[in-house]
């Protein structure tokens, strides 16, 4: 059982996460196991993964309901992709919680250094508008589904980074699309990396919910913020890429440390 001030700061940790994923777009959902042990002071990197895999999919269910209004979702592609990843993401996440909880952490820290530099990387190819999931595309969306549910599952993570590179290299479909449809496959991901985590007992409920509700009102500010800042895109990720470089480095540390005592 946390103290009080642990779960003030896990709705803290959560108003970070939203606000990143509001004002940059993507990315944000990666610091949340970071803040959860580093932090709020969550001992058990276990815990961390398995509450910050909930927290990410509920907050991505919000923003699908987003996106699903404004009509940027493919639904066949997001079934597909979802699909796949989810036996993916099961298999992922029994393996992840077989992993030394710091083992885990230092891994996770190298995964955030990969995930700075395609940040950095962007992502320049306009996309084909009419671009769909069609039975010759199928196998190539059901692989990369199935390859990067198995990371999210290891880790935990909403895994967007790579569902949004993974949607437009197997269906061309534009990137608006897909960040609107990648969003299927990060819910379905999370609440199968959760539910997993769960049956271990690897899931605080309490703080996954102010986290919950702490993202949702730093999202709400970072787009505001994005508003103003309209036409500084590159900058902003540069700069939270920059942020994730140095969070990464200081988990390695704290990890390779505990690991060679």
């Amino acid at each position: 059982m946390l103290e009080p001030v642990q779960y003030a700061l896990g709705g803290g940790a959560g108003v970070l996460v939203g606000f990143t994923l509001g004002l940059v777009g993507g990315g944000g959902s990666i610091l949340a196991v970071p803040l959860i042990v580093y932090l709020v002071g969550v001992r058990n990197p276990h815990i961390a993964i398995g509450t910050s895999a909930f927290a990410v999919a509920i907050n991505a269910a919000v923003g699908l309901l987003s996106h699903a209004q404004a009509g940027t979702v493919k639904w066949r592609c997001g079934g597909m992709y979802a699909a796949a990843g989810i036996l993916g993401a099961l298999a992922g996440s029994t393996f992840g919680k077989l992993i030394d909880g710091q083992k885990l952490l230092f891994l996770f820290a190298l995964l955030m250094l990969a995930v700075g530099v395609l940040m950095l990387r962007g992502r320049g190819n306009p996309g084909e508008p009419g671009a769909e999931c069609t039975r010759e595309k199928a196998p190539r969306v059901l692989g990369f589904g199935l390859g990067t549910g198995a990371v999210s599952g290891f880790f935990g993570i909403g895994g967007g980074f790579l569902i949004v590179p993974g949607l437009i290299g197997s269906t061309g479909m534009p990137i608006l699309n897909a960040v609107g449809t990648s969003l299927v496959a990060v819910t379905a991901f999370g609440l199968t990396t959760a539910f997993n985590y769960a049956l271990s007992g690897f899931v605080d409920w309490a703080l996954a919910l102010v986290f919950i509700a702490g993202g949702a009102a730093g999202s709400f500010a970072g787009m505001k913020v994005a508003q103003h800042l309209a036409g500084r895109a590159g900058h902003l990720a540069t700069v939270f890429a920059a942020i994730i470089f140095v969070v990464a480095s200081y988990m390695l540390f704290r990890s390779a440390s505990v690991l060679l005592a």
